[in-house]
């Protein structure tokens, strides 16, 4: 099967986590399309949708689903979103589209937070994949020197600005065993704005594609 193919399957696969009548949380990127795709086919039986970009929100309004402002909500009974890793703990790196901090508002919404990946996201050990920082931009300089006091090598992600009106650092070279710790102490520090690391927000559920199917994960 194709990576597209296992997109698909999992973007499936999470309509049955979707709570008929109430709002759903939904994240970004190339997998929770394939979700969006799907959830136009029931969106009847759905109250509206909690987005965590722009660009998702403009996909869920070409299907004619509504999008609620986060502020108009006080609890989702589910967030789904992807992951650009995620360990057998249900810890992730998230912000490979950039879109973290909105990741985290909408996770830190939600009751469960259900992601959906293909099996070559699935780690032993955090930090392979890039660890994305959302950084206000007069801190740029400053924060990838303490990144670099970690073991980790910030490049500034050329050409991307947030949703948010930030840049994005991208930290190489860290092997993260402790998930919540790191990110308690990168989100302390002055002029970022969120680290990409979803400890405290893990997964309660990773709908895995594999070319044997859909492997269910939980945490």
């Amino acid at each position: 099967m194709t990576q597209d193919e296992l997109k698909a399957l999992v973007g499936r696969a999470a309509l049955d986590h979707v709570v008929p009548g109430t709002i759903v949380g939904v994240g970004t990127g190339s997998t929770v399309n394939f979700f969006i795709d799907e959830l136009a086919k029931i969106k009847d039986r759905i109250a509206g949708a909690v987005s965590s970009s722009h660009r998702s929100t403009e996909r869920l309004q070409a299907h004619g689903i509504r999008v609620l402002d986060a502020n108009e909500v006080e609890s989702l009974p589910v967030y789904i979103d992807g992951a650009d890793e995620i360990d057998q703990r249900g810890f992730m790196i998230k912000g490979g589209g950039a879109a973290l901090t909105r990741e985290k508002i909408v996770a830190d919404l939600a009751e469960r937070f259900v992601c959906i990946a293909d099996a070559s996201k699935l780690v032993t050990t955090l930090g392979r994949f890039p660890l994305p920082v959302e950084v206000i931009p007069m801190a740029r300089a400053q924060v990838a020197r303490r990144l670099a006091r970690l073991g980790g090598e910030a490049v500034l992600r050329e050409g991307v600005v947030t949703d948010n009106g930030n840049v994005i650092l991208d930290v190489r070279g860290l092997s993260i065993t402790d998930p919540l710790p790191m990110e308690t102490e990168i989100n302390q520090w002055p002029g970022v704005v969120t680290v990409g690391i979803f400890a405290r927000h893990r997964a309660s559920v990773c709908l895995l594609g594999t070319p044997e199917g859909v492997r269910t994960l939980s945490f």
